[in-house]
């Protein structure tokens, strides 16, 4: 399991150096089986703001920015065209070097003066495919490092878990397990629900029919999403422990598992039949497409997930194509449950599938 030391920050004081918790977690039984140090090269980038943008007197393609600097304003020229006055962006000054190979400095482009480059998420080599340059929210602060801004200078841990110790399968449990050791406190965020709609039970149905397989379910509603890339500190994040952003929904599921321990899982509430949610054995021999878009073969004890009509998840281990979230989704499902291990156990090295779900489900 891979984590970063900014994470583990939220959550515990890390009052020993690097290398005496290390031997720490490993005298604890937490093998520490790599560390890794993010630096990227790319640390001058900067926060500015846009001024103004106006389209390049010598070149149709190109656009001629005045850009806010917290010393003040600069001219820089751009080939990108989605950004507008008031958009925070990521300004590589004079005498940045950029992953590619290249080295940022004064220029004069068709006559015009640029003092340095607008830089897009896949020229500082961070995940996210949008055209154009990074446009950062708005209350971004004038004037950081961007590395500071999303959190890409760090150091990630990868830790060894034994079977036994399924309570550190996540950053709070290996906080928990730190402050044991060191006496540090630690603190947890207080939570922040704002809740205006109808309560779940009004708009879903959920029937737990294998109690011995599932002794708890529990199920929220989110409406009115609007499906689109998580913000870029959560991607920077994710991406350092070695997961692939997908899309903020899918992404805030996989974040709280590795922050909490807690899987959870989202379904398309309009793919689901009926808003009926039945937790059953499958009771027949049948074929199953999951998100990976792999058809399996579902024995009749297996766990499944199902709507009024068929199977849409297999219980911990894996969704199902016919209630993924997708570009049109609107409306959210939101799954927490607890299964038993021994059948998550079971199915999934049936299957030969494992997930990061099943993997914390079995222990």
């Amino acid at each position: 399991m891979k984590l970063t030391l900014n994470w583990l920050r939220e959550f515990v004081e890390l009052v020993l150096p690097l290398d005496e918790l290390c031997d720490a977690l490993m005298m604890a039984g937490l093998e520490v089986e790599s560390v890794e140090e993010h630096r990227p090269i790319w640390g001058p980038v900067e926060i500015a703001e846009i001024i103004s943008v106006a389209p390049h007197p010598n070149a149709d393609r190109l656009r001629l920015c005045q850009v806010r600097r917290a010393q003040g304003p600069v001219p820089v020229v751009c080939g990108a065209s989605n950004m507008q006055a008031g958009d925070k962006v990521a300004l590589a000054p004079p005498g940045t070097a950029l992953p590619d190979g290249r080295h940022i400095g004064g220029a004069t482009i068709r006559g015009q003066v640029s003092e340095g480059m607008l830089c897009a998420a896949r020229e500082l080599g961070l995940p996210g495919d949008e055209d154009g340059i990074m446009i950062l929210p708005a209350d971004a602060p004038l004037g950081r490092r961007l590395v500071e801004y999303l959190g890409a200078e760090d150091t990630v841990l990868e830790l060894g878990i034994t079977p036994n110790r399924g309570d550190c399968l996540s950053v709070l449990g290996v906080a928990r397990e730190i402050a044991a050791l060191t006496g540090a406190r630690v603190q947890l965020p207080e939570p922040v629900l704002a809740e205006h709609d109808p309560p779940t039970t009004a708009a879903v149905r959920v029937v737990v029919e294998a109690p011995d397989l599932c002794p708890r379910y529990a199920a929220r509603i989110v409406r009115g999403v609007q499906i689109a890339p998580s913000p870029l500190w959560m991607r920077t994040r994710l991406a350092l422990v070695g997961l692939r952003p997908i899309s903020n929904v899918v992404d805030v599921t996989n974040y709280v598992m590795l922050e909490r321990g807690q899987p959870l899982h989202a379904f398309d509430l309009q793919r689901v039949g009926e808003a009926h949610i039945v937790v059953r054995r499958a009771g027949s021999r049948q074929g199953f497409v999951t998100l990976d878009g792999i058809e399996r073969a579902i024995l009749p004890d297996d766990l499944v997930i199902a709507d009024s009509r068929a199977p849409v998840a297999l219980a911990g281990i894996m969704g199902g194509a016919n209630s993924e979230i997708r570009d049109t989704t609107s409306d959210v499902l939101l799954e927490s449950a607890c299964f038993a291990p021994t059948a998550i156990r079971r199915t999934a090295r049936r299957l030969g599938l494992t997930s990061d779900s099943s993997y914390r489900f079995e222990r």
